[in-house]
């Protein structure tokens, strides 16, 4: 589903903006954000605030006008080590290979001070347009962002206020979709893992969404554990291990990501535990890698590779039209699938 967002229109900003922001000359200001000439450190400190506060990047395409483009799109994200963003990229590709314009990658580690660095060398190079995973961002982000002048799809969440296009999936949606799944299959004692909610918007918001849902059912998630760094097999396992070591009376577990839901998936079973009847188990985003085991983690499919493709020809169609931006919005629905691991708990006799 695309809808049209009613949007101001943007156009880049010029050094004569920071130049009437800061109160001082556009040749002193060219200067400060060129690192040359002699400028005191306060006039330095006040040009460099106003271009902060602006969102203003300069243009490294030495002589070249302020319009110039060149075919490059910015594409940043979290993580290439985490399994869903190479197909993002994938889709990306597939649509870009068919046009003028080249994906460069930028990663930011989940980090916001490192997503703003990311982005001023990104949009320093004047690319044609920018995807970026995530809806929320810096002030000093958003602001380079808004004042880019330049098509934005951001990308994997629609959960919040876009810059001008978003492309992805409701992780409120998707985490209620879980919880109810899990409340009809008769699970009522649930442990939560995943990664720490203040690096990752889009595991917090699936995490609200299901705390919500479950509340509705009046089940409340007993145990919790987070943990920073990539996700990994070994790292479910040892978090699994722990928190049914301190919970043994859990009957769910819903996992982030289905990286660490597998490596729980498979301490589970190495215990000998009954999956689904005795524990249930649920991870997130669908990766591939589970079609590799012969018991099928539930999980949730959120068409990534169809996002990229999305996102991309946001991008390159604003750019063929010499449009700034599209201002759209593609939500695309979560599928759960349950696969073995998502059925309905078995009631034991009272002996």
């Amino acid at each position: 589903m695309s809808v049209k967002l009613v949007r101001e229109k943007r156009r880049p900003l010029t050094l004569r903006d920071v130049s009437e922001a800061s109160g001082v000359s556009e040749m002193t200001v060219s200067r400060v954000l060129r690192n040359r000439g002699d400028v005191s450190q306060a006039t330095r400190e006040k040009v460099l605030a106003a271009a902060r506060e602006l969102g203003y990047v300069p243009n490294k395409i030495a002589g070249a006008l302020a319009s110039s483009r060149v075919n490059l799109v910015a594409v940043i994200i979290p993580s290439l080590s985490n399994m869903v963003f190479p197909e993002v990229l994938a889709g990306i590709s597939q649509i870009l290979d068919e046009t003028p314009l080249q994906p460069v990658v930028g990663v930011t580690q989940y980090k916001p001070e490192k997503e703003e660095r990311v982005l001023y060398e990104m949009l320093s190079w004047r690319p044609s347009g920018v995807i970026i995973a995530g809806i929320e961002h810096s002030e000093a982000s958003r602001a380079m962002l808004e004042a880019s002048g330049i098509p934005i799809v951001e990308i994997m969440d629609t959960d919040g206020r876009p810059v001008d296009s978003v492309v992805g999936v409701s992780h409120r949606r998707a985490g209620r979709e879980m919880a109810k799944a899990i409340a009809r299959g008769g699970y009522s004692r649930i442990g939560f893992m995943g990664t720490k909610m203040p690096l990752d918007h889009r595991a917090r918001k699936r995490f609200e969404g299901f705390t919500e849902a479950l509340a509705k059912e009046g089940i409340e998630v007993v145990d919790t554990d987070f943990y920073e760094g990539p996700s990994s097999l070994r790292k479910g396992r040892e978090m699994t291990a722990a928190m049914l070591a301190r919970s043994p009376d859990l009957d769910f577990l819903y996992y982030s990501n289905d990286m660490i839901g597998a490596g729980g998936m498979l301490y589970c079973l190495e215990q000998g535990i009954d999956i689904p009847g005795r524990m249930g188990l649920a991870g997130f985003n669908g990766v591939e890698l589970l079609e590799g085991f012969s018991t099928r983690l539930a999980t949730m499919n959120t068409e990534r590779k169809e996002i990229g493709r999305a996102a991309a020809e946001i991008v390159a169609r604003c750019v063929a039209e010499g449009r700034a931006s599209a201002g759209e919005r593609v939500e695309l629905a979560p599928k759960l699938l349950p696969g073995d691991t998502l059925g309905v708990k078995t009631v034991f006799p009272v002996e």
